[in-house]
């Protein structure tokens, strides 16, 4: 991740049914059921498994680089499609393919899983899939055309929305959620805006019919062992409310020490263009990450602990609201 621009391509629609969620332990093997005392009588908050979640960046990780045209990146949209058509009420993919500053045409996919969807307002909570091709960030200069594994930048924000998936399948939500990973967000020249959050500009460009969620939560790089998540600046600007509602989540939680209620970095994002589309979307990110862009952003730098805090606060969100 880091700064974005876009262009793009002609949307290709799948439509498949599945079911709904399971509950998980923030670090543990063992699935539960949470019923707290703010909890309606209808409501039922399971426990999300970071555990479990830490396992699926491995997985994601295992299919190599995650980069447009290549070989891992096909294996994983494959498999991604298996899983959320299996999981989601609703599962629809926008086919796209976006031509470079170089000439070289990209497929690209996103994936928008939805749960309840007859439910408006969603919930609409997003995170990039895919991967970085170079490591412009290392520090051997031999190293700076190697893929980012992309353990952190793109797996940690995928893992947790792919748990919250088969925890959504098992208990089902109190209202509407939209899980929506986006491609082709980390490819090009961030510093002169080219190749670049092409999925989210995409999604914002082609809205389902009457599309209009609640507000909008993204997850980049939140599985760091070392979590410190600081609000983002242009998020602050753009939909301070949704900042509010998120970091008091995290503080009823307990995670003030992880949640730290000042700005740290402005950053163009995913949530950018959403925002522009009318869809209020906050970035939650730890962006102060030293193994980012390089070949070091690997499993070992994530921690189930990290992802399990970032897991519980959407997990509050989704069946609390609050």
């Amino acid at each position: 991740m880091s700064e974005r621009a876009v262009s793009w391509g002609r949307a290709g629609w799948v439509v498949t049914l599945a079911t709904a969620i399971a509950s998980a332990a923030c670090g543990g093997a063992d699935r539960e059921v949470e019923r707290g005392p703010a909890a309606s009588a209808a409501t039922t908050q399971p426990r999300f498994d970071g555990a479990a979640a830490y396992e699926l960046v491995v997985r994601q990780v295992a299919f190599g680089p995650r980069v447009p045209g290549t070989r891992g990146h096909r294996a994983m949209a494959s498999w991604m499609e298996e899983y959320l058509s299996e999981r989601a009420d609703t599962l629809i993919l926008q086919r796209f393919s976006h031509v470079t500053l170089a000439g070289d045409t990209l497929p690209l996919v996103n994936f928008l899983a939805r749960f309840r969807p007859s439910a408006p307002p969603p919930l609409l909570l997003l995170a990039h899939w895919d991967t970085r091709p170079i490591s412009d960030q290392a520090a051997r200069p031999e190293d700076r055309e190697k893929p980012v594994p992309g353990a952190n930048d793109g797996a940690s924000g995928t893992a947790i929305l792919l748990e919250l998936a088969d925890m959504l399948r098992q208990v089902p939500p109190p209202r509407g959620v939209d899980v929506l990973l986006v491609d082709g967000e980390d490819y090009g020249d961030f510093a002169v805006g080219h190749d670049v959050f092409m999925g989210s500009r995409y999604f914002a460009s082609h809205l389902p019919e009457g599309y209009a969620p609640e507000y909008g939560v993204l997850l980049d790089m939140v599985g760091d062992r070392d979590l410190d998540v600081y609000v983002e600046g242009n998020s602050n600007e753009l939909a301070p409310e949704v900042v509010d509602r998120v970091w008091s989540v995290a503080q009823r939680l307990g995670f003030s020490d992880i949640f730290h209620r000042r700005v740290g970095h402005t950053i163009n994002d995913d949530h950018i263009p959403l925002n522009e589309a009318g869809i209020p979307t906050i970035n939650v990110i730890d962006f102060d990450f030293p193994y980012w862009h390089t070949p070091e952003d690997t499993p070992d730098k994530v921690s189930a602990s990290s992802l399990g805090v970032v897991g519980a606060v959407v997990t509050r969100l989704v069946y609390r609201g609050r």
